[in-house]
């Protein structure tokens, strides 16, 4: 799990957590909130190059699609397989089993760029 005190938060609403240069990515608790009922996840694709800010996948709920972004740039590495049969994980789990994507970061620097959990929460 992946505690949002320990999170780096995007104003866009992703989280990122620091693996040993892969940034686990996904929504936070209070973006999955607001989205509500969601019914697909429009994962990126593995090798795909990201920049911070550029918009990367879709999640689709009962009433909207949303832009998720990427926080950090690199390369995607990996995508959560379990969200295209259960994209209800995202609001069960945001923290935890609803991640979205990994990327390699090309400078971890970017991580000072986002707000702590702190932070994020005053934006709310």
């Amino acid at each position: 799990m992946y505690e949002q005190e320990n999170c780096k938060f995007a104003k866009t609403h992703e989280w990122a957590f620091n693996e040993n240069g892969v940034a686990v990515v996904g929504i936070s608790d209070h973006a999955q909130h607001e989205i509500s009922d969601i019914v697909f996840v429009e994962l990126p694709k593995k090798g795909a190059q990201v920049k911070a800010g550029q918009q990367c996948c879709v999640i689709e709920s009962v009433k909207s699609a949303s832009d998720i972004f990427s926080p950090v740039s690199g390369e995607i590495v990996e995508v959560n397989e379990a969200l295209s049969s259960d994209a209800a994980l995202v609001n069960r789990e945001p923290h935890a089993g609803g991640w979205i994507f990994k990327v390699k970061m090309s400078d971890a620097k970017e991580l000072d760029n986002l707000l702590t959990f702190e932070d994020y929460k005053k934006t709310l």
